[in-house]
């Protein structure tokens, strides 16, 4: 084979932003190995599990020999009827399961796939910064280009999304929205936000697809509105929502697609070629989630906002001005420029893995507009994350940085034990 022989990868790789989070993940996997106590609170895996009687659902259905064929990729009809019933419930929307509702193999999986089907080369989408990656990432793969705004709540954020699509040729195809916020737990107040959103899109022809994945896990009495509410929004748009996040089956994966029936039928189109659905004990112990999860999930969600009052709290105490979140899983926070030491957040977050064996996510991993700040993941327990807050103040204000592995086994006299030889194979 020639030396100068190589892997031409494809274009939409090559487009692909640069992933910032690989140095830490590096870092991280680094020290772990050493034997270093990292918490991590950087990625927003839920820790906790499901239901019991969602896990015995899903082993009961397992053990039935139907059941471990190709499903359909669109989801089994009762689940979609399930989801149908849900959101007539909790949001007064009506839903056809049919045409309008389909199960996609996590959020993720399905709006990359609806980026898929809807954009290609040529394409312009809209998307608030900060931004979660695969709002951007999905559009490059298809294709396609991201104009960013900075980020927003309210008409003055309107105003500048309805600037670009008014001003730049050819016009936007799509806005991506995502309430709550993902990674600044940002909401809206009522569902106003969303009635003035369709009022553009039908204004300007721009098609609106609003990701909702935390849209069941609010705390002190909010209740995130769902896009689906506003008066018209079925007409141009769709909302994806998730079954990892408000029932902890974020490893399951599962998710929903529901709204504008001709963008649903586009989705299903591409997800015809890609999969065969998912695995049917899965789709029949999430009809069981849905159906019968209501106080599991409002459970979860007073634990995350447990979590949320000890990371809010415990960051104030150290000196750092943080709004508490209504919903999500995350607490987005400002880093005092003393502590920042003239760092970016991606620098800062490295040496605090180093100096305090905490790690977090870095706000520039979510933009431009997300310098200077940090997303905290309530992945943990309570106990867990006070003594993360404690390891971050030892490091940041009384300067002692956290011991290695190596220094801890010195100093506790405790020596290795050999390990056996592995036996010739």
């Amino acid at each position: 084979m020639s030396k100068d022989w190589s892997i031409d990868v494809s274009a939409r790789i090559r487009r692909l932003p640069p992933y910032l989070f690989g140095r830490l993940n590096k870092l991280r996997t680094e020290k772990r190995r050493g034997g270093v106590d990292i918490i991590d609170l950087g990625m927003g895996n839920p820790s906790d599990p499901p239901s019991q009687e969602i896990i015995d659902k899903l082993c009961e259905c397992a053990h039935d020999e139907r059941a471990h064929r190709y499903s359909v990729s669109i989801g089994i009809p009762h689940l979609r009827r399930e989801l149908a019933k849900l959101y007539k419930t909790r949001y007064g929307v009506s839903l056809d399961p049919e045409t309008e509702v389909i199960a996609v193999v996590g959020s993720k999986e399905g709006f990359s796939h609806m980026c898929l089907a809807l954009l290609g080369p040529g394409d312009t989408v809209v998307v608030g910064d900060p931004y979660f990656p695969i709002h951007v990432y999905s559009v490059a793969l298809a294709g396609a280009n991201v104009i960013n705004v900075r980020l927003g709540n309210d008409e003055e954020f309107l105003d500048r999304v309805r600037h670009v699509v008014e001003h730049l040729y050819p016009k936007p195809k799509c806005l991506i929205l995502n309430y709550p916020h993902n990674p600044t737990a940002m909401t809206v107040d009522n569902v106003a936000f969303f009635e003035s959103v369709v009022a553009l899109a039908e204004r300007t022809g721009i098609m609106v697809i609003h990701d909702f994945a935390y849209g069941m896990t609010c705390f002190d009495g909010y209740e995130a509105p769902s896009f689906m509410q506003a008066r018209g929004a079925k007409a141009v748009g769709v909302e994806f929502m998730t079954m990892s996040k408000p029932y902890n089956m974020a490893g399951w994966r599962i998710g929903f697609c529901i709204g504008n029936a001709e963008m649903i039928r586009a989705l299903a189109t591409i997800k015809g070629y890609y999969d065969y659905g998912i695995f049917t004990p899965v789709q029949v112990a999430s009809i069981i989630a849905l159906r019968n999860g209501d106080q599991a999930v409002k459970a979860q969600a007073a634990l995350y906002q447990s979590r949320r009052d000890v990371v809010v709290n415990g960051l104030r105490k150290i000196g750092w001005k943080v709004e508490s979140p209504r919903a999500s899983m995350f607490v987005w926070a400002g880093v005092p420029d003393k502590h920042l030491r003239g760092k970016g957040s991606i620098d800062f977050a490295l040496s605090l893995m180093d100096e305090a064996e905490v790690a977090i996510a870095p706000g520039r991993a979510f933009g431009e507009n997300g310098e200077n700040y940090v997303r905290i993941a309530l992945v943990e327990n309570d106990q867990r994350l006070k003594q993360a807050i404690r390891q971050m103040d030892r490091a940041l204000n009384k300067g002692i940085k956290a011991p290695s592995a190596t220094k801890m086994r010195k100093r506790s006299g405790k020596k290795q034990k050999q390990r056996p030889p592995t036996p010739a194979s």
